[in-house]
């Protein structure tokens, strides 16, 4: 792409300044085209932040803690983890503002592959494609609500019983956000003041606890010899540090909605490390919280309701089913974000011409309100079904989380390495924010270690999901990418082959005003 493609728009009456390409992705729409259709810009500050702390914050915090604790044995080590997630997060974070504010478009990760891997054309598309619609379900946090809402109302937590509640929390959402697009926002913007207040409490609650001033017996024991018992196989680190990284996952949310967002290169500085910073400070304290009420081993055997756990022990039963109504409402936020963002990197995939069943038209569009991507939304849907009816509910919970962070490792790798490439070949690039290079290069060292770790045999020999092999989700995930290898080929190479043609991109508009790429095949 040459620098005359480059411009800077005129600052618009509110100020706005926006550096943008003409051209991205390799079907060619321009930022009018890519950013035509659906709501427009209706998110500020304020929603972008709370849309990253939705995300955050959900089943994570809430549910995997006993199970990091489970892998790397200590409570120090546990501690020194969710740290080290937080400074992970925002090295990433830093690095995905920089593409950010280069390419102010919705699709996150898809925009930048497709900025710096340009050839051969749409094999980066494709197998981010493969990833972000297989895997990119919100199974986990409907399994918390579910399971915590049985709770609530003193059921036994059945698969059956868990697996039905499940899908109706991805159907009320998929509906929620498919008809009712801006009541979506709101119920998700409220849900995220709530889960930050609940987190407080559950933060001011540890500090009293750690005063003396209660029942609790000895709040400090934990932290007197803190790393007693640490493992010290790196593949029990490298699985405990992807449920960290999964416990932060959303810091990147504002990247996929950018062409919803006003003013979204100002708004992107500012509503990511915000949103973070939020999520971070009570992560650690709320850790510090639960430490400070429960020994190590009842933590470890909590399962996924740690938190009501930890309010049973302060206040007693009652506040256990009071707690297990908050983090169900928790989840249901989070997938309420997370469900939000997915559908709209899946209907960029389909504006950019990725065949699609019933074709792309359909799953770039905004039907039937015009305002919201139900297509996209539907796209997501069905992945998240499959994953809650199919695997036993024991397994499915730690498995989603492993499965679901090392694909993502490998496509981070890229795009810090794409990072670097662009910082020598396309200096001329304006760049609104600049991530210190030292932060990247110790992310990408991070990365190298999640990628390669959990190849190497856990201490207890079976990891954390028997009786799967340890190493299952590593080549789910890589199989995963793989199929985008082989999808690619079979519509880029081997079907023009075959039948003797080559396609022909075209714009088609839609009658919501989306434009999206079409292809013709024309014989040769």
């Amino acid at each position: 792409m040459s620098a005359s493609l480059w411009r800077r728009f005129r600052k618009a009456e509110n100020d706005e300044e926006v550096t943008q390409a003409v051209d991205v992705g390799p079907g060619g729409l321009s930022f009018e085209e890519d950013t035509a259709g659906g709501l427009g810009r209706h998110l500020g500050i304020t929603s972008c932040t709370l849309l990253v702390v939705g995300y955050i914050i959900g089943s994570g915090i809430f549910s995997t803690p006993s199970s990091i604790l489970s892998g790397v044995g200590s409570v120090g080590a546990s501690l020194v983890l969710w740290v080290l997630g937080f400074v992970l997060s925002f090295c990433g974070l830093f690095i995905w503002l920089e593409f950010g504010t280069m390419y102010p478009r919705s699709g996150g990760e898809k925009v930048y592959l497709e900025a710096i891997y340009t050839t051969p054309k749409y094999f980066a598309t494709v197998i981010f494609a493969a990833n972000a619609i297989l895997l990119g379900f919100s199974a986990g946090g409907c399994i918390v609500f579910a399971s915590n809402i049985l709770v609530s109302a003193g059921n036994v937590a059945t698969n059956w019983s868990v697996r039905g509640i499940a899908l109706g929390v991805i159907f009320f959402v998929t509906i929620l956000h498919g008809f009712t697009p801006r009541i979506g926002v709101y119920v998700m913007n409220a849900l995220s003041i709530f889960k930050i207040v609940i987190l407080i409490f559950v933060v001011i609650t540890g500090w009293i606890v750690l005063s003396g001033k209660t029942h609790i017996a000895n709040p400090e024991a934990n932290f007197t010899n803190a790393f007693a018992g640490s493992s010290h196989n790196s593949g029990d680190y490298a699985t405990a540090t992807f449920k960290v990284l999964y416990a932060y996952s959303g810091w990147q949310a504002s990247n996929y909605v950018l062409n919803n967002v006003r003013n979204p290169v100002q708004t992107l500085k500012i509503a990511g490390p915000l949103g973070l910073g939020i999520c971070a400070t009570l992560y650690i304290l709320a850790n510090i919280a639960y430490f400070s009420v429960a020994t190590k081993e009842e933590i470890k055997s909590s399962g996924v309701t740690v938190a009501a756990f930890f309010f049973r022990k302060v206040f007693g039963s009652a506040a256990e089913r009071a707690l297990s109504i908050f983090v169900a409402l928790s989840a249901l936020g989070n997938v309420i974000a997370a469900t939000f963002s997915a559908a709209r990197i899946n209907q960029e995939l389909a504006k950019e011409g990725i065949p699609l069943p019933f074709g792309n038209k359909f799953w770039a569009s905004n039907w039937p309100t015009g305002k919201a991507p139900l297509p996209g939304l539907i796209v997501h849907l069905i992945p998240s079904i499959i994953v809650i009816l199919g695997p036993p509910m024991n397994v499915a919970y730690p498995f989603i989380l492993d499965i679901q962070g090392y694909p993502a490792q490998i496509i981070n790798f890229f795009i810090i390495i794409g990072l670097f490439w662009m910082r020598w070949k396309r200096p001329d690039i304006p760049r609104p924010f600049k991530v210190w290079l030292p932060l990247a290069v110790f992310y990408l060292a991070a990365t190298l270690f999640l990628i390669v770790a959990p190849f190497l045999p856990p201490a207890n020999g079976v990891g954390d999901t028997p009786p799967l092999p340890y190493y299952l989700y590593c080549l789910v995930g890589i199989g995963v990418m793989f199929f985008g290898v082989g999808y690619w080929a079979w519509w880029r190479v081997l079907l023009p082959k075959v039948f003797g043609y080559e396609l022909v991109p075209r714009k088609e508009t839609l009658e919501d005003g989306t434009v999206v790429i079409l292809f013709s095949r024309n014989k040769l």
